[in-house]
C-alpha cells in the first residue's frame, strides 16, 4: 500500500475519539479524522511526528485523515499505522501476493461475509478443502515490556467475532483470527489480559475450539510526503505472558 502527497506535522491532541489536532510543518493547525475506535493506548503522544492524508471530497466532514505516527521509545524508534481501516487492505494485498503461507491456495475471496449475527472480514474459497473464514484485527499496542497486545481497550465486538469463529471451527470449518501488526516495534503478540480479560479468555476458548491464530508484521516506511506499508513477516503469538503463569503459557507458533 502506497501513499503519495501526505503532509507531516506534530500531534497536539486526540479527543472525542475521532478527532485529532495537528500542527503541520507549515505552521497551520488542522483537525484530522482519526479512524480508530480503540483507546490508542501508547499511540496518543503529544508532540509525536505524524502523517496525514488529504481528500477534497464534498462528502467528507473533515478533509484530513491521520494515517501514521512515529514513536521514539528509549529502546527503538518505530512507525505505526493509526488508521484501522487500512488493516483489511493490507491483508487483502498480502493474500493476493501469497505472503501469508498458512492461507495460500484459495481460488476465490469474499469480503464482509455475514455469519449469523456477525460479519467476518474474509471468506477464502478452496476446491479441495473447506472454505476458510478470516477475521482481521489490527495490533498497535506496545507496552513497556516490549510486547504487543490486543485489544487496547475492552472490545465487546471483538469477543463477538471470536464466538463466531469458534462456532465455525467447532462445526468442522476452518476459522482464522489474523492479527495485522501495524507497529514496527512489535515482534510478539499476546491477548491483553490486563485490559480485557473477557476477550483474552475468549481467545483461549477459541483456540480450544480449533480457531487458528496468526500474526503478521507490517513494514512501514515514511519519508517526506510518501509512505509505503506491507505485511511481510510472521510473528509469534502466545496466549499468556509470564505474568499470567497460573493460567499456563502456550505458544501458537
Amino acid at each position: 500500500m502506497k501513499f503519495n502527497e501526505l503532509r507531516t506535522g506534530r500531534l497536539v491532541r486526540r479527543y472525542k475519539r475521532f478527532l485529532a489536532d495537528v500542527v503541520l510543518d507549515s505552521g497551520e493547525q488542522v483537525v484530522a479524522h482519526c479512524a480508530n475506535t480503540g483507546s490508542m493506548r501508547g499511540l496518543d503522544r503529544e508532540g509525536a511526528r505524524v502523517w496525514l492524508s488529504y481528500s477534497d471530497s464534498p462528502k467528507r466532514k473533515l478533509a484530513w485523515s491521520w494515517e501514521l505516527i512515529q514513536l521514539d521509545d528509549p529502546d527503538r524508534s518505530s512507525f505505526a499505522s493509526v488508521n484501522t481501516a487500512r488493516a483489511n487492505h493490507l491483508v487483502r494485498e498480502a493474500l493476493e501476493r501469497g505472503v501469508i503461507e498458512e492461507l495460500k491456495g484459495w481460488v476465490g475471496m469474499r469480503a464482509e461475509v455475514r455469519i449469523e449475527d456477525a460479519r467476518l472480514d474474509f471468506r477464502l474459497d478452496h476446491f479441495a478443502s473447506p472454505d476458510c473464514y478470516v477475521e482481521v484485527k489490527q495490533v498497535t499496542l506496545r507496552e513497556p515490556d516490549g510486547l504487543g497486545y490486543f485489544p487496547d481497550a475492552v472490545s465487546v465486538r471483538g469477543l463477538k467475532h471470536l464466538r463466531s469463529l469458534s462456532g465455525i471451527a467447532a462445526g468442522g470449518g476452518r476459522a482464522v483470527l489474523l492479527f495485522c501488526v501495524a507497529h514496527t516495534g512489535i515482534d510478539r503478540v499476546l491477548p491483553a489480559w490486563h485490559l480485557d480479560p473477557a476477550y483474552a479468555a475468549g481467545l483461549v476458548d477459541a483456540v480450544r475450539c480449533g480457531v487458528e491464530v496468526l500474526a503478521y508484521g507490517c513494514r512501514i516506511e515514511a519519508e517526506g510526503t510518501t509512505a509505503e506499508m506491507a505485511l511481510e513477516r510472521r510473528l509469534e503469538v502466545a496466549l499468556t505472558p509470564a505474568s499470567h503463569s497460573s493460567l499456563g503459557s502456550r505458544s501458537l507458533t
